[in-house]
């Protein structure tokens, strides 16, 4: 019985004293290897530089100057535009994006008051020629901008309507559904 106890004692002192758990003892050869090297720090990216918007109708007394931009997202820049009568009107239409004429082209046409802007566009959808101007329309544009591709841009003028409201549209096919809005002179 001495034997058992003597034995049970020295599996009890084993079993509690001594080393630490191996998880939190360091390795011996952890500490040989060096410790990795830190990334550098990413160089910051240039801000870009802001970009200057010009101001869509600038009305000098004399000239109105509309600047308007049209998209690859099929939009112009606003789709109400107020002018006073007896001005000459400079309109410079911006194709900001990148797609060709073939595939995302843009213009602008003023229609005449009282001008079903749906029946224009429609009757235009064959007429890839003329910018989608039908013949038998162009007694309802008052002006109009040359069909242009991303990155082009085109000059107008011409003299400001009488007061009243004006619809404008973009003719390529598909487009006059969004790309429209309403020339306002007072």
């Amino acid at each position: 019985m001495k034997l058992f106890t003597m034995l049970l004692s020295l599996a009890f002192i084993a079993s509690c004293g001594g080393a630490e758990p191996e998880s939190k003892a360091p390795k011996a050869d952890a500490a040989a290897k060096p410790a990795p090297a830190e990334k550098p720090a990413p160089k910051p990216e240039p801000k870009p530089e802001p970009e200057v918007k010009a101001e869509i109708v600038v009305d000098d007394g004399t000239v109105v100057t509309i600047n308007l931009t049209a998209s690859d997202a099929m939009q112009y820049n606003t789709d109400k535009i107020e002018i006073k009568s007896g001005r000459t009107v400079k309109l410079n239409l911006q194709h900001v994006g990148k797609m060709p004429v073939d595939m995302m082209g843009h213009n602008f046409v003023l229609l005449a008051s009282g001008t079903d802007s749906a029946a224009f566009a429609a009757a235009g959808v064959t007429a890839k020629d003329t910018d989608y101007i039908a013949d038998s329309m162009k007694d309802k544009v008052i002006a109009k901008t040359k069909m242009i591709g991303g990155g082009a841009s085109d000059s107008i003028e011409f003299a400001a309507p009488a007061p009243g409201e004006y619809d404008f549209l973009c003719t390529f096919p598909g487009h006059s559904a969004i790309m429209k809005g309403k020339l306002i002179v007072s």
